[in-house]
């Protein structure tokens, strides 16, 4: 080859490994305009209802004359989640930041710029006047129930100026789940308008909604060990979980770095586990407001004590439970491994500990955890070993995991709650014997052949592979978690209907109380719409333009959230 082509391949080498550090190409697909580079719709719902027919009639709301009106009480009585929604929705309706932007534009001429909007009004043909009461129906006696639950009736409808009702709405369900649902819908269909008159109108197009989820397990991990994460940021992602319809909370509350929850039958588990005894911990008052703060949202809390590994934060508090591990000359190295499962007082504490849990936590299932379990320090104990040889299982330490699982499911079963419980994929690999009511969380790659063979044995799945949103890279990657589809495997419907569902996983080694919510939001909102919307909702075109709908409306509400397009300007007033 000749010097000069050698230089050449070299120069263009150098530069595409540039550009493929900066980004390359990618940003300059889009057309070169000025203004955001997605346009956000108006008006348009997240995730995407299973029904819709929108109309171009539309009605106005004023925020001091409108309401939200229960005309059910007398079927189903008080209803303490209803009364807490009707607040919490009256102001998403009217949120503040979309007000604020143009509160300060030319306040000495307010009024008469109004008026001027009240005769534009009437002089469009489809404006179909006031809206001032939103009916809330729930014609069921037994409606209005305590807790969320797995399988609960989420399914709602929202008529707007239907063609049998003109000019009324009402929201109607048959639980207070689907009430919720539809609350939200609701106030996502009502948009802000500089349209008439040059001041800002709230404005709701006549729209009859007919809605259900597709999956009944749509959730969000939260991992509370390896940063301490506030119990406001807690709130504030319940919030936004809501705004996008997912139901469960997986709390995965300690892991190896730090063990958080204060323990009444153990305090010294987070007096000497947690990162600080007294302001990183969550004591059980603290858990049961967050759990009724996602209760009055329709959202499970299901708690994760892994065990029996990423538990070297339990060793500090509760000596003795994990396994010492050794070196090749047969000395104690001083460090520990997973749980010690030849010990009568493991199973001790965890009959214990985790009765506690299912005090503390109502949701029927635990996740029990069992994901990584690393047997090299168990192969290095002369313990175990022993004790191994003694059941004749030398070697086999797969059977070893599984001899603990089963007693840690026995010591579940046996509780009066009756707990179902999840695990982590891992178990069902290694041939762990589980019972027929355990669901498998799927996690690792090659998602679709586990998912088929978990299926393929008759049990429950939860699939997270494809929507670790922990992982970054610079510039918008929210389509590749939208398209991805949990029944994309080979299987029967039988199996297909044992799919429940999937959460999306914010792991939190470089994630803390600080960068939560704008990592998670509105990634997340993806994964949402493709487990709650039906299967053929996959145009990212469309879809687009509502998650920056989607981002507006949640900046607006207040929460910090991250560009999910690009270039865009969301009418907040961030100088305010």
């Amino acid at each position: 080859m000749s010097a000069t082509k050698v230089i050449t391949y070299l120069t263009v080498l150098t530069v595409n490994l540039v550009l493929a550090e900066h980004g390359g190409d990618e940003f300059k697909k889009w057309p070169v305009k000025p203004g955001g580079w997605v346009q956000a719709t108006k008006g348009e719902v997240w995730p995407k209802p299973k029904v819709s027919k929108p109309q171009q009639e539309f009605l106005v709301l004023r925020s001091n004359s409108f309401r939200f009106e229960v005309t059910s009480e007398n079927i189903h009585g008080p209803c303490d989640i209803l009364d807490n929604a009707l607040t919490r929705f009256t102001k998403r309706v009217f949120p503040p930041a979309a007000a604020n932007v143009y509160s300060h534009l030319d306040p000495q001429h307010r009024k008469k710029r109004r008026r001027e909007a009240r005769k534009e009004l009437k002089n469009d043909q489809m404006y179909k006047g006031f809206l001032d009461v939103v009916e809330i129906v729930m014609n069921n006696k037994a409606g209005c129930e305590k807790y969320p639950y797995m399988d609960m009736d989420e399914h709602y409808e929202v008529k707007i100026n239907s063609p049998d009702e003109p000019g009324r709405a009402r929201i109607i369900a048959f639980s207070i789940w689907g009430i919720l649902r539809g609350m939200e819908t609701f106030s996502q269909l009502v948009y802000a308008s500089m349209e008439f008159g040059d001041t800002v109108q709230y404005i709701v197009n006549g729209t009859q909604i007919m809605d259900s989820p597709r999956f009944t397990h749509r959730g969000i991990l939260m991992d509370t060990s390896r940063h301490y994460i506030a119990k406001s940021v807690i709130r504030d992602n319940l919030d936004l979980m809501e705004m996008s319809k997912f139901n469960v909370f997986h709390w995965h509350m300690t892991d190896d770095p730090s063990f958080p929850y204060v323990s009444k039958k153990f305090p010294d588990l987070s007096k000497e586990g947690a990162w600080h005894e007294t302001i990183a911990v969550y004591t059980q008052e603290d858990v049961a407001d967050i759990i009724e703060y996602a209760r009055m949202r329709g959202i499970r809390v299901v708690s994760e004590f892994d065990t029996p590994g990423h538990t070297q934060s339990f060793e500090p508090g509760q000596p003795g439970l994990l396994t010492e591990c050794y070196d090749h000359r047969g000395q104690k190295n001083g460090f520990y491994g997973p749980l010690n499962p030849t010990k009568k007082r493991v199973y001790a504490f965890l009959e214990a500990f985790f009765e506690e849990i299912t005090q503390v936590f109502p949701d029927k299932y635990l996740h029990l955890g069992g994901d990584e379990v690393d047997f090299k320090c168990w192969q290095s104990n002369p313990e175990i070993t022993t004790f191994m040889k003694k059941w004749n299982m030398s070697g086999d330490f797969h059977k070893l995991e599984s001899i603990y699982i089963k007693k840690l499911l026995d010591i579940v079963s046996s509780y009066p709650t009756n707990n179902g419980y999840i695990v982590w994929q891992e178990v069902f690999d290694n041939g762990v014997e589980v019972k027929n009511d355990t669901i498998i969380h799927v996690w690792k790659g090659q998602w679709e052949w586990e998912m088929a063979k978990v299926t393929g044995k008759g049990l429950r799945a939860i699939l997270s592979s494809p929507w670790y949103l922990n992982y970054i890279s610079y510039g918008s990657d929210w389509t590749k978690y939208y398209l991805a589809e949990p029944l994309d495997f080979y299987g029967g419907e039988e199996q297909k209907h044992l799919v429940i569902g999937g959460e999306a996983c914010m792991w939190d080694e470089f994630v803390n109380s600080v960068n939560l919510t704008p990592r998670m939001w509105p990634r997340a909102s993806a994964v949402a719409e493709r487990l709650w919307s039906p299967r053929e909702t996959r145009d990212i075109h469309e879809a687009k333009e509502r998650i920056q709908e989607m981002e507006c409306r949640m900046l607006q509400r207040g929460y910090p959230v991250e560009p999910i397009n690009g270039p865009s300007f969301c009418n907040v007033d961030w100088n305010a």
